[in-house]
């Protein structure tokens, strides 16, 4: 049996079984999810003090069966299609059981999507399937078929499962998807209704309004302002009311478009590889010096680079690529397809009660035939706040 009829024959197989789970999902507990504590009832788990969010990035979907895989190696190009990509995300899904997943644009591919709808249902129907909390934003490319930017925004919210919204609501604000959602602590303890960790997810937008400015979109005034007030809001309360807490509540930022700064590192000093280019804006609006004056936010993340997946550390904030996961993506021929997951630990105390948030970890997800698990990495650690280190000579580098 060819290589190429063996993966033929795991995907159907694969498929076959993601069909049972659909019809098992339906009747599942939903892990992560009750009352208090904002974000459509995301809560941390009572028995680990866990919370793990599944990254996808730039899936690229179209036409399901009917369009080809890009970049792959030649024995794996016959049988190959978006269903790549659909049994990827079902592998994925059941082996990292997520609490939510965040699609961070792209996911679909305009301009070879005959209905763009119907390909973002498609895209997104491992997670509603599996009964999967999911939130997204959206890309460059996903507005390049049948729905505008604001259709393709209007139809993800009204899907099943989804805690994405729109935007913020009494507010004049750039872009669509712009939102923030809250994670409660373990139920029954001390901050059950208090959101331990806050998710922000922003449109980071296409290409460039201006005409005197090329390149791609950046995240403008109006929605920086947005997230400056929703962060200090959520710090206010968290550390302000009671049961008040000495420090802010760890904050993850979600967009597409990399920030210039992603261009700030190399082989040296981050986790990953960098393969390609930062195709960042051709002007920075200043969104990270944003993140660094809020002072919650502990690591950003982003896709549109393909073919990069490196995490690294700018002035405490953690600037992580997921790496291009779908298969209709351009991408590296037998380089592959990925996916980051992020775990969030709570501290517990001696006697036993689970209270905030200890450390930040993560690590990606190959779609190899054993799910290989590579790069993993502690982001944050309660108690450092991104603090860099003296050096011998006593000067902070």
């Amino acid at each position: 049996m060819g290589l190429a009829h063996r993966r033929r024959l795991l995907l159907h197989l694969l498929l076959v079984a993601a069909a049972a789970e659909a019809a098992a999902g339906a009747g599942r507990k939903e892990k992560g999810i009750g009352g208090g504590g904002g974000g459509g009832g995301l809560r941390f788990r009572s028995g680990s003090g866990t919370f793990k969010v599944v990254q996808v990035a730039d899936m690229h979907y179209a036409d399901g069966r009917r369009t080809g895989c890009l970049d792959v190696l030649p024995s794996e190009v016959a049988g190959c299609s978006d269903l790549n990509t659909t049994a990827f995300l079902y592998r994925l899904f059941r082996a990292e059981d997520p609490d939510l997943v965040v699609f961070t644009g792209d996911n679909i591919y305009g301009f070879d999507a005959t209905d763009a709808a119907k390909s973002m249902d498609a895209a997104i129907a491992p997670a509603i399937n599996m009964n999967l909390p999911w939130a997204a934003v959206i890309g460059n490319h996903d507005q390049e078929g049948t729905l505008s930017r604001e259709g393709v925004m209007r139809h993800l919210v009204g899907m099943k499962n989804t805690l994405s919204s729109f935007n913020p609501e009494g507010i004049e604000i750039d872009g669509y998807g712009n939102y923030n959602l809250e994670v409660g602590g373990v139920e029954g303890t001390l901050l059950a209704n208090k959101s331990v960790l806050n998710l922000y997810f922003l449109d980071s937008g296409d290409y460039s309004t201006v005409p005197s400015i090329g390149g791609y979109g950046w995240i403008k005034a109006s929605q920086q302002f947005w997230f400056q007030q929703t962060s200090s809001n959520l710090q206010t309360k968290y550390m302000k009311e009671e049961p008040k807490q000495k420090a802010a509540a760890p904050g993850l930022v979600y967009f597409h478009i990399p920030l210039p700064e992603f261009s700030s590192f190399t082989s040296s000093n981050f986790t990953g590889v960098k393969q390609e280019g930062i195709s960042s804006p051709s002007i920075n609006s200043g969104f990270f010096a944003s993140m660094v004056e809020a002072g919650d936010v502990k690591a950003a993340f982003i896709g549109h680079d393909h073919v990069n997946d490196f995490c690294g550390k700018l002035n405490g904030i953690q600037l992580c690529y997921a790496g291009g996961f779908g298969y209709h993506a351009y991408g590296k021929a037998g380089w592959s397809r990925r996916a980051r997951v992020v775990s969030v630990q709570l501290e517990k105390t001696d006697g036993g009660e689970w209270r905030g948030v200890k450390s930040i970890k993560t690590w990606k997800r190959l779609d190899d035939p054993h799910l290989t698990t590579i790069d993993s990495e502690v982001l944050w650690n309660r108690g450092s706040n991104g603090r860099r280190k003296k050096n011998p000579d006593g000067k902070i580098r």
